[in-house]
């Protein structure tokens, strides 16, 4: 894997240097999906650097360029460079509108907490493609919010070195203390599906063995750590004002911090202190000292700019942008087959691809069309009537080219 790259260093630096900001009404243009697809290859060049530990050449060119700008492979990105504190010290002012736009992920995350997906048996049941597109973009929001989460607690890693601004927002504006305390509470990566539990891992639901179900989830993980950067910092503990909500809400995570939590993150003995002590303290009032708040600039600006145009937003591009002719259209897909190049989609995989119908682990492709894997000709046999409508068009794709 060390020896694949999908740019090399000069191509990298000229994506880079090309990054854009578009105006509402041209996203899904030509030049929209030009910079979309050169953001996947940055996106994947950076997965490949970061698993084959071969330096960060891409997030030091968006951190020299100071070019962080789609949103599924945004996140994705920003999750594999935010990983690195100079990236988020680079960010500077920007970072205000980051948190905020991890803390409407998460809110979100929390409201459809109660509302569970769909199971696997229901999921067989969709057959239209209208219902497919819904369930897939059901399924990418809630991975958007799961990698929103990952950022949030990169940020939060750096929560002695951020601005008064950004920490107040974090902390009094947002409370984002207490939202996490939510997100461990219902935690929306866990379900039990048929009496078993399932965890959401590495892009699907997968079920947890009974020995491995007392192990920390690594978004739980996340979670606990952002608690620990945000309540023992500090430079966060002294901008907090622990009232009596905020009080009643982080004694909560008492009831979580088992022996066999404290085992695995043995750095949570200080939180627990801190709950212990947190227990006996008095509450604090409000604070209402805060004369002066900065504003995220770029969500205000796109609120400003736009502001009682949608609806014509709306229509230009349902004229100009989303009435792509057959032949547009297979010119795109020909564009995007092109940058999902399957070596290096098969590089960047967190782990081995699994049976499409039975999940079970797969060493078969689809002949025709290469997009699906099976375990064997029986699953392959067994899932024909769901993939086949999608692998014919593949494969008409592949032949126009």
């Amino acid at each position: 894997m060390g020896d694949l790259e999908l740019l090399l260093p000069g191509e990298a630096d000229v994506l880079v240097r090309g990054l854009r900001s578009f105006q509402i009404r041209e996203m899904g243009s030509g030049g929209w999906n030009q910079q979309h697809e050169n953001l996947e290859k940055l996106n994947m060049q950076a997965i490949l650097d970061a698993t084959a530990s071969q330096g960060e050449p891409i997030q030091e060119l968006l951190v020299t360029h100071g070019k962080i700008h789609h949103e599924a492979s945004i996140i994705n990105l920003l999750e594999t460079v935010f990983f690195h504190k100079e990236v988020c010290e680079s960010a500077e002012d920007t970072v205000l509108d980051l948190v905020d736009y991890c803390h409407r992920k998460l809110t979100l995350l929390v409201a459809h907490c109660g509302h569970d997906g769909p199971s696997e048996e229901e999921e067989s049941q969709y057959s239209t493609p209208m219902q497919e597109l819904q369930k897939q973009a059901e399924l990418m929001e809630f991975e958007i919010a799961l990698k929103a989460l990952s950022v949030l607690r990169y940020i939060t890693d750096c929560v002695d070195s951020l601005s008064l601004s950004t920490l107040s927002r974090m902390l009094s504006t947002h409370n984002l203390p207490c939202l996490l305390v939510e997100l461990l509470e219902h935690s929306p990566w866990s379900r039990q599906e048929g009496g078993k539990l399932q965890q959401f891992e590495s892009g699907r639901w997968q079920t947890v063995p009974p020995s491995e179900q007392q192990k920390l989830s690594k978004l739980d993980g996340q979670v606990w750590i952002a608690l620990y950067n945000l309540l023992l910092s500090p430079e966060a503990r002294a901008h907090y004002c622990l009232t009596s909500f905020a009080k009643g809400q982080l004694l909560k995570l008492q009831a979580f911090l088992t022996d066999t939590l404290l085992d695995q993150m043995p750095n949570l003995a200080d939180l627990q202190g801190f709950l212990a002590h947190l227990a006996l303290a008095e509450a604090q009032p409000p604070k209402k000292d805060l004369v002066l708040e900065q504003i995220p600039e770029i969500w205000e600006r796109l609120e400003q700019e736009n502001k009682g145009k949608w609806q014509a937003i709306a229509k230009h591009q349902l004229q100009h942008i989303f009435s792509t002719s057959e032949q547009d259209l297979r010119l795109q897909a020909q564009r995007w087959a092109e940058t999902y190049r399957l070596d290096v989609l098969e590089a960047v995989a967190p782990e081995r691809p699994r049976c499409a119908y039975c999940s079970a682990e797969a060493s078969k492709r689809c002949s025709r069309c290469q997009n699906e894997w099976y375990c064997c000709r029986e699953c392959q046999v067994k899932h024909w009537e769901k993939h086949g409508k999608s692998c014919v068009v593949a494969a008409q794709g592949d032949r126009a080219k």
